[in-house]
């Protein structure tokens, strides 16, 4: 089941499976998210929550009681309810239930809202906390972008000059060892060798966006002001590129296994309600 939004310049397709966004296109039906093809990856724009990035031994613990989840979390395979509808705009949600409780003990509300502005979609994420203790969580994008040409024509140019070192994985996990993307007239250049071990995890940065450029043409722009933490992957050959916001990441080896002393993670007051956005603009 999807929910389609839409104005004059842009048309948005929403699938109530995991509130994803599986198309966005301009007014000459133009493709700007990734298809889904599963020979290289399946998925178009999930979302990451209640963690980030891989547990170690996808396992945690809250109170001494041990949990275990999956890559990424729980929401991107749940079923959304449409609780708000306007031609421009459609909010979704999820509440906690008792699978979710087994796996994440906490009762919780997730909405997603995703909003069209001119030539810009916005992505806004609401977590309410139900219960009368903090919340320990993470909320992250995966919106994969379709580059339909060849990929190497494409690059990034992010908002302010700035050393962009990035942590490495290492079986999932975020390791200790960093690189530094080089820049060319202020731009990082795509090729899929930057990718031959997982995607690039920026702990934190000084930009509040970047744009990706085709042949120095701007092309999209995802704007991620209130959120730490970045990560930009692609799959070898294939013909997108994943800018990810993101509060929290993968464990490092480090990590005690408790969720609330976890690298990266949010914690959330009793009945406090968490807001941020980010924004996938049409250039």
């Amino acid at each position: 089941m999807t929910t389609i939004i839409s104005n004059s310049k842009l048309t948005a397709v929403i699938k109530h499976s995991g509130a994803e966004l599986s198309s966005l296109k301009n007014n000459q039906n133009k493709e700007y998210i990734w298809e889904g093809n599963p020979d290289f990856w399946g998925k178009h724009s999930p979302i990451l929550f209640p963690i980030v990035g891989t547990l170690k031994n996808n396992t945690y613990t809250v109170n001494s009681q041990s949990y275990h989840l999956p890559r990424h979390g729980f929401a991107r395979d749940m079923e959304f309810n449409l609780i708000a509808k306007t031609e421009e705009s459609a909010t979704f949600s999820i509440q906690s239930n008792d699978d979710t409780l087994k796996v994440y003990p906490f009762e919780f509300e997730l909405q997603i809202i995703y909003t069209l502005i001119d030539s810009q979609l916005d992505i806004k994420y609401k977590i309410i906390n139900n219960t009368e203790t903090k919340i320990p969580f993470s909320i992250g994008a995966h919106p994969a972008v379709a580059l339909p040409g060849n990929f190497e024509n494409y690059s990034l140019g992010f908002e302010k000059k700035e050393a962009l070192k990035y942590f490495l994985l290492e079986n999932d996990l975020i390791s200790n060892q960093t690189k530094q993307l080089e820049t060319e007239n202020g731009q990082i250049q795509l090729n899929y060798e930057l990718f031959k071990n997982d995607a690039l995890i920026f702990k934190s940065l000084e930009s509040n966006s970047l744009t990706i450029l085709e042949n120095n043409k701007p092309y999209v722009k995802v704007d991620f002001a209130v959120f730490p933490s970045l990560g930009i992957w692609t799959k070898e050959n294939a013909p997108f590129i994943c800018i990810e916001p993101w509060f929290g990441y993968s464990d490092t080896n480090e990590n005690s296994g408790n969720l609330f002393e976890k690298e990266g993670i949010q914690t959330l007051d009793a009945y406090q309600t968490f807001n941020s956005k980010f924004s996938i603009e049409i250039l």
